[in-house]
């Protein structure tokens, strides 16, 4: 492992990419996959996170998610990082990590723990040996108040340890983490467009997103923007993909629980980029008809929009 090519690489827009299952038996369409993939990468797409939270990854078997980290790797050109998300007990974590390394991965993202009950130091001690027992590059996600600014500012200092997605919608605790974590990791924004400028601002040199999956420019000059300090054109940007953004969060049709059409906005979105967006697993449903004609709606609008350049 290269520590130090791996944090660079993360100085960009990782891609959380979805999976298309087929509609009609419900496996994996690898070749839908791999079109994806190629289109995302010919609009300059260098960083990709297969088997998130955007992947389904908790619907899909061990056997699936080495397979579609092996598509991501194959699919991809030289210049790609492949990221692979994993999770449970350290056993599950290694053994997927090492059939990651075989597929050809670059990294391996450790999803936020799912465990009902969880202890400071053992979390510590649980990073520490999945650092212990896999070659790859190691990337820390937080996604809630269980992942310990401690527990970052320590991790922070393993050579094994290359990024740390920040999914909290908390600035100052970001910060305040950044400005205490001595060690090299490269901090991420993990809550995507939204909050790009304002964590940019304090230390996250890239951040993640979902809808570049279908309007993979328009978040790549967003990125541009903030990396230029263009702040203004930058927020004209934000602004045009906020609503992509709002309908993303909503419960969707039917349901109370929030962030339900997360997935199912992503799906939909690359079928109106001319890709495939394919089918969702269960415990998702696919996007109802009212809201895929506004996502159809603000779709349209950003295919004819041009952010303008100062």
């Amino acid at each position: 492992m290269d520590a130090t090519r791996l944090r660079s690489s993360f100085e960009t827009v990782a891609f959380t990419t979805a999976v298309p299952f087929d509609r009609a038996g419900g496996a994996v369409d690898h070749e839908a996959l791999a079109d994806n993939l190629s289109g995302m990468y010919e609009a300059g797409a260098r960083l990709f996170v297969p088997c998130g939270n955007t992947g389904e990854y908790y619907a899909l078997t061990d056997e699936e998610r080495v397979a579609v980290v092996e598509t991501h790797v194959e699919a991809t050109g030289d210049e790609a990082t492949v990221v692979g998300g994993a999770a449970g007990n350290v056993r599950e974590v290694l053994d997927l990590a090492a059939d990651y390394e075989a597929a050809g991965a670059d990294a391996l993202m450790v999803m936020h723990p799912d465990h009902t009950y969880v202890h400071e130091r053992g979390l510590a001690e649980y990073y520490h040996a999945i650092c212990d027992g896999t070659d790859l590059g190691v990337v820390i996600y937080k996604r809630g108040p269980e992942v310990t600014r401690n527990v970052l500012i320590e991790l922070s200092e393993r050579d094994e340890v290359v990024a740390v997605k920040f999914a909290v919608a908390d600035v100052k605790e970001f910060a305040q983490t950044v400005q205490d974590a001595d060690g090299a990791v490269t901090w991420i924004n993990g809550i995507a467009e939204r909050y790009a400028i304002p964590f940019a601002v304090e230390g996250a040199s890239g951040y993640t997103t979902g809808v570049g999956n279908f309007v993979p420019r328009v978040t790549l000059a967003l990125f541009e923007a903030i990396e230029k300090e263009q702040y203004d054109r930058a927020r004209r940007i934000q602004q045009a993909l906020r609503p992509l953004e709002d309908l993303r969060e909503e419960p969707g049709e039917g349901s109370s629980v929030p962030n339900g059409n997360n997935v199912p906005v992503i799906k939909a979105g690359l079928d109106l980029a001319g890709y495939e967006g394919g089918a969702v697993r269960r415990p998702l449903v696919e996007l109802s008809e009212r809201d895929r004609e506004r996502l159809e709606s603000h779709y349209e609008r950003l295919e004819t929009w041009t952010p303008s350049r100062p």
